[in-house]
């Protein structure tokens, strides 16, 4: 059975960081190309070669990065600002977490 579970959510201010992770199983971890997204929108993939991607919105701020041994995806986020508010998933391309709230205010 595929699980993603996401945590690392949570209230910081702006310009605050969070780093948001993604343990995942029930699937070849190392196989597939994961993401990240907000809103229902994709803002980040690490592919299964070594490659990243990021959306022009978060491009700089946002880095993504996979510990393959630990099945786990990871996104640290700096420089929070207000419209970084939202929800959080993380996806193989089949399946989508549980999703973690992450809230940028003042």
């Amino acid at each position: 059975q595929v699980h993603l579970v996401e945590s690392g959510g949570g209230s910081v201010q702006p310009g605050g960081s969070l780093l948001l992770s993604c343990e995942t199983s029930g699937f070849s971890f190392s196989d597939f190309n994961m993401r990240w997204l907000r809103g229902g929108e994709w803002i980040a993939s690490y592919t299964s070669g070594g490659g990243t991607l990021y959306a022009d919105r978060v491009k700089c701020r946002l880095t993504i990065t996979r510990a393959n041994a630990k099945k786990t995806l990871y996104l640290q986020m700096n420089d929070l600002k207000p419209e970084d508010t939202c929800l959080y998933v993380c996806s193989n391309g089949s399946y989508l977490g549980q999703e973690t709230q992450v809230t940028v205010s003042s």
